[in-house]
């Protein structure tokens, strides 16, 4: 008793001491809290705005304005599948000729004639396997060396196909991601730049992930490698803006792809998480001109605001309640 008498004695001067604080600053504290709170609800309308802005330009966005601001012709990597294939098709619909690049020939050859079918336009295709690096790029070189490239969509990209600690990555994943989805952009980016500045005008879209917004444990190098291409893409802006060239960064969050579904079930299905490629592309490609960064989709927009505006304890416990899903999902299958 005699301690615990002797613990309060102690303690009652500090206690009686931040009191007196408390009240010297309590006009202080309060104007701090009211700016925090003011702060959020700015970001909150600002977020709001910026979501009704995204439906205004989509409704409004007219089919004549890419063809006639960038050029003939669109070069889209990785577009057999998925957003790539989404993204070709979309800007066919506006009377875009189409250059598709990818790794299986019997793919390219299907969608190629699809689109020409379908759409009208010209098409014709590059078979590269972007895994093999520095060798793939002559020849994608000399087959773009006589098109006005007006589009370049850099889509391709490889991603793990369940959470992965980093020492778990196998050394052949590590270097595909970095062949694809790092070297392959960059190297696009420098083989259609040059003609777009002698033109005066271009626009280059770099498929990245909401991956490159927030923090991202178990994908971490597939993270890293969009995070690197959201990087590259905003210090292109202002490298060349003032030069007419257009550059965007797309950070969707969780497209049903064949790249992302082995990941869970969950994700093989449209949801209010999950979007559709095609839906993806369609509000993407009407963002092309007017905002540097784009999620693709009104529900990828709300959750990247959240995730952002989280604290960040709170996000990484919600992504991995997520990965320990997909981990399970995985488990359940291989039974």
């Amino acid at each position: 008793m005699e301690l615990v008498a002797d613990v309060k004695t102690a303690l009652l001067p500090i206690y009686v001491e931040i009191l007196k604080r408390y009240r010297c600053h309590k006009e202080n504290l309060a104007l701090f809290g009211a700016l925090y709170a003011s702060h959020k609800i700015l970001c909150f309308i600002h977020g709001c705005y910026k979501l009704m802005k995204f439906h205004l330009t989509i409704c409004l966005f007219s089919k004549s304005t890419l063809k006639r601001r960038y050029g003939e012709w669109a070069v889209v990597t990785g577009a057999t599948n998925g957003i790539g294939k989404a993204y070709a098709e979309e800007l066919a619909s506006f009377g875009i000729n189409i250059i598709l690049i990818s790794r299986n020939r019997e793919k390219l050859q299907m969608v190629s004639e699809s689109i020409n079918k379908t759409y009208g336009v010209k098409t014709s295709f590059i078979e590269v396997d972007f895994n093999k690096g520095r060798e793939v790029f002559p020849a994608i070189r000399e087959a773009l060396k006589n098109v006005d490239v007006g589009i370049l969509v850099n889509n391709a990209g490889v991603c793990y196909e369940y959470p992965m600690y980093e020492t778990e990555v196998p050394e052949d994943r590590i270097w595909e991601i970095i062949n694809v989805n790092v070297a392959a952009t960059t190297m696009m980016v420098h083989l259609v730049l040059p003609g777009m500045l002698e033109r005066k005008k271009g626009a280059i879209i770099n498929v990245a992930s909401v991956a490159a917004r927030v923090i991202f444990p178990q994908f971490t190098i597939y993270a890293a490698s969009k995070t690197y291409l959201d990087n590259l893409t905003e210090a292109l802006h202002h490298e060349y803006a003032s030069k007419g060239i257009f550059i965007q960064s797309l950070t969707p969050c969780f497209v049903a792809t064949n790249m992302i579904s082995p990941m869970c079930s969950f994700l093989q299905r449209k949801s209010i998480f999950v979007t559709l490629a095609k839906e993806t592309a369609y509000q993407a490609v009407r963002t092309i001109g007017l905002t540097r960064r784009t999620s693709g989709s009104y529900s990828h927009s709300i959750q990247i605001y959240l995730a952002t505006t989280l604290p960040e304890w709170l996000w990484l416990s919600a992504w991995n309640m997520a990965c320990t899903a997909m981990s399970r999902d995985r488990s359940s299958k291989m039974k």
